[in-house]
């Protein structure tokens, strides 16, 4: 069985996506040899993008998060178009996203589970007002709400637990699929990538350009970009 026929037979699909899915849109990873980590700042990635720093360091987080984290001109590629269209013919049932870009949601998928947030989704600090990205950009330094508190985008950083209400549904939708395709992430990351355990069917596809520590357990495994290997076998 290929991907294409594996699609073709299946319902429902759920599908899991990290930062590989993204990159093919001009979005930089974290651990890639181009990525975030690899890059030279006054201070760590992964410390910039932690509670405390965005507590303790706002104006230094928002230069930070406005310069490598809003990506502003990346656009849905064949991935994240393949997947959409699946969700609209009523083959998949949910993305579950490691991803806060929100490209899915920008190709037309209305089912996402964003497992580490979106960066679309934004709340007052203090009165839990809520803004938009545009609202993000439109402002210089620390944005702030009218009440005064600083406004945070609703993703994970690090420090922070993962929202509870989506990872649950994350569980659900993976213990309820026939076909699971697992696309553009190493699985390296816990407990994010835990979600497979949950996984009892037969029809595991593991798309990634390198190899993953559950390439054994896979049925199916694609070193491709996910893009190139879902495009083909959604639109030919």
């Amino acid at each position: 069985m290929n991907l294409r026929e594996l699609i073709r037979t299946s319902r429902p699909i759920a599908f899991f996506g990290g930062a590989g899915v993204s990159t093919e849109s001009g979005i930089p990873d974290f651990r890639g040899v181009d990525g975030l980590y690899s890059q030279k700042y006054k201070y760590p990635p992964e410390t910039m993008l932690s509670r405390d720093f965005f507590y303790s360091n706002p104006e230094d987080f928002f230069e930070f998060y406005r310069d490598k984290i809003i990506s502003v001109d990346a656009e849905p590629n064949a991935a994240h178009k393949a997947l959409a269209w699946l969700e609209k013919e009523g083959i998949l049932s949910a993305v579950i996203t490691q991803n806060i870009d929100g490209l899915h949601q920008a190709a037309g998928s209305e089912n996402v589970i964003e497992i580490h947030g979106g960066v679309r989704r934004n709340h007052c600090v203090k009165c839990r007002q809520f803004y938009t990205l545009d609202d993000v950009k439109s402002r210089t330094g620390v944005p702030r709400c009218s009440c005064g508190g600083v406004i945070k985008p609703d993703v994970t950083l690090y420090g922070e637990s993962l929202d509870p209400k989506a990872i649950e549904a994350a569980i659900s939708v993976v213990s309820a699929a026939d076909a699971l395709i697992i696309g553009g992430t190493s699985l390296t990351v816990y407990p994010a990538a835990g979600l497979i355990d949950y996984y009892r069917g037969d029809k595991l596809a593991l798309i990634n350009k390198t190899p993953t520590p559950i390439d054994s357990r896979a049925d199916m495994v694609i070193y491709d970009k996910i893009g190139k290997a879902l495009g083909e076998a959604v639109f030919g």
